[in-house]
């Protein structure tokens, strides 16, 4: 049977850019744009309505910026995976992003094959980075890591609630593996993985792979 396509939102304040964007989408079969949107309001009202897999957020906004948009969204499609689309290259806006539970970070310049894979990642709760933010992630986590130590009185290990197991795997998910690499790592079952996944994010009060890779970052220092 053929899979349904991937239910995406767009939500960008260039209208330009995002009937472009969502012509460009139309070329994918597997693809399937269900919404759009120029504002945080209107996008969380069909966040909820559409009950999209994959939202596009651009992070320059009416009135806020899309990472202060991004956990109403969430809280509106607890399934959908936020894939940043944007101009800015910061790092702050990069870590800022990841903390907020977004899935992945591309820029404006990414070409249709990437920006496809990288919805189609998404879909399956795996991030992507344009080439040009890859190498700022460890610059973002660090910087991350230097805030947390600075804290007056270090809380618990927020990690010590996982068991053996658990542990295991998010320290690969740290190292950027998919469910697949860990199975075969581990010697079990790709499923397993998933269910482990699922707890350990539960158990840590996270929303994504990323955050907890951010998280293992942090506490190794």
């Amino acid at each position: 049977m053929t899979e349904p396509p991937i239910r995406v939102l767009v939500v960008d304040d260039h209208t330009l850019f995002r009937r472009g964007l969502i012509a460009l989408l139309a070329t994918q079969s597997q693809l399937q744009v269900v919404g759009e949107a120029g504002d945080a309001g209107t996008a969380e009202r069909l966040a909820a309505e559409l009950k999209p897999q994959v939202i596009l957020l651009d992070n320059h906004l009416p009135g806020v910026t899309g990472v202060q948009a991004l956990p109403a969204l969430k809280a509106a499609a607890p399934g959908a995976q936020v894939l940043m689309l944007t101009m800015s290259e910061a790092e702050a806006d990069l870590g800022a992003a990841l903390r907020a539970g977004a899935c992945g970070y591309l820029l404006k310049t990414a070409d249709n094959h990437e920006l496809t894979q990288a919805i189609e990642r998404a879909a399956r709760g795996v991030s992507s980075f344009s080439p040009e933010m890859a190498g700022k992630l460890a610059t973002a986590f660090r910087h991350d890591a230097a805030l947390a130590s600075t804290a007056a009185a270090a809380p618990p290990d927020p990690l010590g609630t996982l068991s053996p197991r658990e542990r295991e795997i998010v320290d690969l998910i740290a190292c950027g593996d998919s469910n697949k690499q860990i199975a075969r790592v581990l010697g079990i079952a790709e499923t397993t993985v998933k269910i482990h996944v699922q707890h350990l994010l539960r158990k840590l009060d996270l929303d994504s792979r990323v955050q907890a890779a951010v998280l293992v970052t942090q506490q190794r220092g």
